[in-house]
């Protein structure tokens, strides 16, 4: 009997695309001989708990109209240990399975199954925890510099202008100077522009 599918792939932000993931799952699904019943794409990141096309997917299962979900990998599906374990454990009450190119099957029906589906959400959750916490402390760390992102608010810090103007007035070139200080060329070419040839 051919296993009827539902592909699901998210991305985070509205600057990515779903194609690559969408591409591999076909091509696996094709490799399988399996039915695609639906094929289902969304953006929103992994903690976003109104996934239209997500909560579709699962429909298709209540109705018992798929045998399988194929995802890239288990983040992509799972916004959380807990809602990976209640949404898996949905769809094995309706027949369905979960399966990750990038993982395991996760057969919840047996002590197996569910220890290794609260590994891998937990490894999971705590990856993008560390994720999180290494960008609060990077932006931290720029606004104590004053910046917000790493780059220069307003004018260029004091004393640049003062250092920009003086390698100037030796007859170095933007390059070469944007180089030496670790800034920008178009920093030193405001510069430039902004003492109009003053330099000392």
């Amino acid at each position: 009997m051919v296993q009827r599918v539902a592909v699901y792939a998210r991305v985070s932000t509205s600057d990515q695309s779903c194609a690559r993931q969408l591409t591999e799952l076909a091509e696996y699904a094709a490799r399988c001989g399996f039915e695609i019943v639906g094929t289902f794409a969304e953006t929103g990141t992994g903690a976003k708990s109104d996934r239209v096309e997500r909560n579709k997917v699962l429909d298709l299962a209540r109705k018992r109209l798929i045998d399988l979900v194929l995802v890239s990998e288990l983040s992509r599906w799972g916004r959380s240990t807990s809602d990976l374990r209640t949404t898996i454990d949905d769809l094995a009450a309706k027949g369905v399975g979960l399966r990750a190119l990038n993982g395991p099957d996760l057969d919840v029906s047996s002590a197996q199954g569910k220890l290794m589906l609260n590994m891998l959400a937990a490894i999971s959750e705590f990856e993008r925890d560390l994720l999180r916490e290494r960008i609060k402390s990077g932006i931290a760390h720029a606004r104590s510099k004053g910046t917000k992102s790493g780059k220069a608010i307003g004018r260029p810090p004091l004393g640049q202008k003062e250092t920009v103007c003086a390698l100037l007035a030796q007859g170095k070139s933007i390059r070469a100077i944007a180089a030496e200080l670790a800034i920008s060329k178009s920093t030193v070419m405001k510069i430039k522009n902004t003492t109009a040839g003053n330099y000392y």
